[in-house]
């Protein structure tokens, strides 16, 4: 028999982890991305930039999880950087650069609560970001393209760390 969410016995919980989305501005993608973070039990989705649209698109995708899910909407990255590292957030940021490090390889070696950094659907994290966190982590790909979609690799990303944080 195939099991629901009112007959299994997934353990409802709560982790340390916010996930800052800077400038992700899709509405499908910010619905899915409410699905996600309510999946993994994240603290709280915080969406940085002007235009982020909350509507029937974003609702339709997110099947009701914005209303279980803590969120905020804030103007910019910056003033939500200084915030989380006054309050002792170790930030990671989900980009792959020169010197990021394999998810895989990627061990968390803090009892600091975690903030998740996603850039724009377009741009990724910004360069100014990938400079002020602790860590920077990619997702290994193997075919022609050298990205993923943002709700995709935010899941991944979670799975990993939820994983590591349960251990």
């Amino acid at each position: 028999m195939q099991l629901n969410h009112y007959n299994s016995n997934f353990k409802k919980q709560k982790h340390p982890i916010k996930v800052i989305c800077d400038n992700v501005t899709n509405a499908p993608n910010i619905g899915s991305l409410f699905r996600i973070a309510d999946a993994f039990g994240v603290e709280e989705l915080i969406f940085c930039g002007s235009d982020i649209p909350f509507g029937k698109r974003m609702t339709k995708t997110s099947r009701s999880t914005e209303k279980y899910v803590s969120y905020r909407i804030e103007d910019g990255i910056e003033t939500q950087i200084k915030a989380l590292k006054a309050n002792n957030y170790y930030l990671i940021a989900l980009e792959i650069s020169e010197n990021s490090q394999p998810l895989t390889e990627f061990k968390i070696q803090t009892n600091q609560p975690i903030a998740l950094i996603l850039g724009d659907e377009n741009f990724g994290v910004a360069e100014a970001v990938l400079k002020q966190v602790d860590a920077v982590v990619h997702i290994n790909m193997f075919g022609n393209n050298s990205s993923m979609n943002v709700v995709q690799a935010t899941g991944i990303a979670l799975y990993e760390i939820t994983k590591q944080l349960n251990n």
